[in-house]
């Protein structure tokens, strides 16, 4: 049991913990407008007596719809980290590599390991390449994703994260519409709309894709990953209600977040910049971090670490209302 709760503690992420969730949680990237009232409604009308369709044909025919694309370059994955380790051990070699931004999502990292393939965040032969754009945890553009885009060996899948695109508040994408057509884009809709306990997800194939690898995943993929509620969300996600209650949101979150990057900053913290709804800082003496962490969490006021990230040092804080804002400030005050 030793050796399980060791592997299960290697996995560091945002939101609650085992003490429940935080009356104050920052940790999450998720939507602090949400949910949105449309895909709460969805939820609250899907049918979770019966298997979806297996194949998900009207969601795929619906989410192609929605990019412009065809349905049979729609795969539908029960969350984004579940298509990272499907793709990861869909190209698995033994003495492969997979290259992976300098700063990112732990996932990337742990499911190449869990193929023994090597781990780089430098040019050099790769499997698979990874980017995010906007980033996690700095919210800002990939440099050089073009250039990389370009100098890609045929048949080497790139992979754009586009769980933040939605909810980018400044800057614009590194990609151009032609290029998005030739990388695998993977989208993760529950932050934008406030409902991450709801895991669904799905990737967009390039439109030039290997065949092999796309056979490989649909092998690799469970039965029915997403269920009824699952489905339901990435429907509503598509939707006019949706989408216009998520432009609507944007206005709010630059607000809050303009309000936090000042109270941070007045706390003494050095705000780092971010296209998105979130942003790094760095608080004034951060060997004593970790300890400071605990006790705003002994308040109810949840941070997320950015070690895990490679930024020791430093907390990621999604924008919330000024309430959880000012809160925030009176544990760090009193901590």
């Amino acid at each position: 049991m030793a050796g399980a709760d060791a592997v299960q503690a290697a996995r560091v992420h945002g939101g609650p913990d085992a003490t429940g969730p935080a009356a104050h949680d920052f940790s999450t990237n998720a939507n602090a407008c949400g949910p949105c009232p449309a895909a709460l409604q969805a939820l609250q009308v899907a049918d979770p007596t019966r298997y979806p369709d297996p194949g998900y044909g009207a969601l795929r025919e619906q989410l192609a719809a929605f990019h412009g694309v065809a349905p049979a370059r729609v795969q539908v994955a029960a969350s984004a980290s579940e298509f990272i380790m499907r793709i990861s051990a869909a190209v698995a070699q033994p003495d492969a590599a997979v290259r992976v931004p300098t700063h990112a999502y732990g996932d990337y990292a742990w499911a190449a390991q869990a193929q023994r393939m090597a781990v780089h965040s430098t040019d050099g032969p790769a499997r698979l390449v990874w980017a995010c754009e906007p980033s996690s945890p700095l919210g800002q553009a990939h440099a050089g994703l073009a250039a990389q885009l370009q100098a890609l060996p045929p048949l080497v899948p790139l992979v754009l994260d586009c769980a933040y695109a939605p909810l980018r508040l400044a800057g614009q994408a590194s990609l151009d519409s032609a290029q998005h057509q030739q990388v695998w884009q993977l989208w993760s809709p529950n932050k934008a709309l406030g409902l991450t306990g709801v895991r669904a997800a799905y990737a967009i194939a390039p439109l030039q894709a290997d065949l092999q690898l796309l056979a490989r995943l649909t092998q690799l993929a469970p039965s029915w990953p997403v269920g009824s509620h699952g489905v339901a969300m990435l429907q509503a996600w598509t939707g006019r209600a949706a989408q216009d209650w998520l432009a609507a949101s944007l206005a709010q979150l630059r607000a809050w977040k303009a309000r936090q990057a000042a109270l941070c900053a007045g706390l003494g913290w050095q705000v780092l910049a971010s296209d998105t709804n979130f942003f790094c800082a760095r608080p004034p003496e951060p060997a004593r971090l970790i300890g400071d962490l605990a006790r705003l969490r002994e308040q109810g006021v949840q941070l997320r670490d950015c070690a895990s990230f490679g930024l020791a040092g430093h907390v990621r804080l999604a924008a919330l209302a000024p309430v959880h804002q000012d809160a925030l400030a009176r544990a760090w005050l009193r901590r």
